[in-house]
């Protein structure tokens, strides 16, 4: 039965395209309208051609605060200026952003990390998604950093152009990815700021980490892979791991190797841990589009109406 109202906001994006394709068949939400300015009057499927069949939205030019929840699509900035300039508009509406302007020490809003602060998301008002190379990297971190064994860390990570949103660039045409990587942003990657924010959290002055992320010649996922060191044993390690996620429903541990068609086009984050000696490399896989950005806010949504945090997530990986 349908009895969440969701509007949403740069819905023609690629985070904007996964949170339709995710409502549309979420059992407990009516999406009310879907915004884009470029697009307006379109039906939503002439964007989002997979959606053949599945919907009758259009895009709308308007939006209105008549609605629970906001998902906030856009870019980085343009979030920011649109709460700004709504204002008393979404008095009463939970509003959930995908940008990065809400996620560092913002007043009133709760970063929306469930398997950091859950029981703060629920029943929140304003959740900050954190962001896909973030969520890779904390979920890998999270467990020694509230043991007190985080030390100084050394992360690898590669990412799918959807990495890069929709718009073009010289480093995101076919011509270009294919049969190719690179590194960016080395060791300057935006994400380290929120990192540093939650790992603070946990363990107080936390150790640094240094990241090196990668673009990928493919579409989608992120694997990370980060090195420290560590002086418990391989068994300790993982259960440590194993009972820190014991009760959360898209974050498991495995004791076999972990790869992207695993997590691809599913809401799971995977983590497998090796050990040599008194190195720990701890890997993280998950859909930087789903975990990584619309499937955590509608985790976040579940969250914060009080439902099952699995409602509609049950999503099937594209294994081959």
């Amino acid at each position: 039965m349908k009895s969440i109202t969701a509007g949403i906001i740069g819905g023609a994006g690629y985070t904007g395209g996964e949170m339709i394709r995710l409502l549309i068949a979420h059992p407990a939400v009516d999406i009310r309208f879907v915004h884009s300015k470029s697009n307006a009057g379109k039906p939503v499927y002439s964007v989002h051609e997979d959606l053949v069949g599945e919907t009758t939205l259009a895009f709308d030019a308007a939006w209105n605060g008549d609605v629970d929840v906001l998902f906030l699509c856009v870019g980085h900035g343009e979030a920011a200026t649109f709460v700004k300039e709504a204002g008393s508009r979404l008095d009463g509406v939970r509003v959930i952003d995908l940008s990065q302007d809400f996620r560092l020490n913002a007043h009133g809003w709760v970063y929306g990390l469930p398997e950091l602060d859950r029981e703060a998301i629920r029943g929140a008002k304003a959740v900050a998604n954190p962001g896909c190379f973030a969520t890779a990297i904390q979920l890998g971190l999270l467990p020694l950093a509230k043991a007190g064994l985080l030390s100084e860390v050394y992360t690898t990570g590669i990412t799918g152009s959807t990495g890069a949103g929709q718009g073009l660039s010289p480093t995101s045409h076919f011509s270009w990815r294919a049969n190719n990587i690179q590194a960016y942003k080395t060791l300057t990657h935006q994400h380290l700021r929120e990192i540093r924010q939650t790992l603070g959290q946990l363990q107080g002055d936390a150790p640094a980490v240094h990241f090196v992320p990668w673009r990928g010649d493919f579409t989608r996922g992120i694997f990370v892979s980060s090195q420290l060191r560590c002086r418990k044993s391989a068994e300790e390690v993982f259960e440590l791991f194993e009972d820190y996620y014991n009760d959360h429903p898209f974050t498991h541990v495995s004791r076999t190797p972990v790869s992207l068609k695993q997590v691809v086009n599913t809401n799971k984050c995977l983590i497998q841990l090796e050990k040599e000696g008194d190195q720990l490399v701890v890997h993280s896989a998950l859909d930087n589009l789903l975990k990584g950005a619309s499937g955590q806010a509608v985790q976040n949504m579940n969250l914060v109406f009080g439902l099952e945090e699995a409602t509609g997530l049950q999503l099937k990986s594209i294994a081959f």
